[in-house]
């Protein structure tokens, strides 16, 4: 059964994206904890991001430490926040959350959602600076 993130990448579910290529993808988070919170997300299914290779957990980690830099630039936020835990979606993924303190990095500040326009406004943003 495809996941979530992999209707997003296939293209059957919408999704608002800054960055693709053939290993990984990157696109906005619908629930974010701060604006231009994005998930950079495996093209593989892998489950548990221990369980990815070492070759695709590079290449996660430097399409991470690109696309935080453009958020920096592009929020003027004091740090890039990355988490990676792996239990709301059984697909590995990394979040890039644009912060000011530490109390922002919690999913208890993620939004139920965001206006369509907004998540626009943010990836565009974020290509900005890439």
């Amino acid at each position: 059964m495809a996941t979530i993130f992999s209707k997003i990448i296939d293209g059957e579910i919408p999704g608002t994206f800054v960055h693709r290529d053939d290993l990984c993808v990157a696109f906005l988070s619908i629930n974010p904890m701060a604006p231009g919170h994005v998930l950079v997300v495996p093209v593989e299914e892998v489950d548990h991001w221990i369980d990815a290779s070492p070759e695709l957990s590079a290449h996660l980690f430097a399409v991470s430490h690109r696309i935080a830099t453009a958020q920096h630039a592009a929020f003027g936020c004091e740090r890039v926040g990355m988490i990676i835990a792996g239990y709301e979606v059984p697909h590995a993924h990394v979040h890039l959350v644009p912060t000011n303190e530490m109390s922002e990095l919690s999913f208890a500040n993620a939004a139920a959602s965001v206006a369509h326009d907004d998540l626009e406004s943010w990836a565009q943003r974020i290509r900005d600076e890439l």
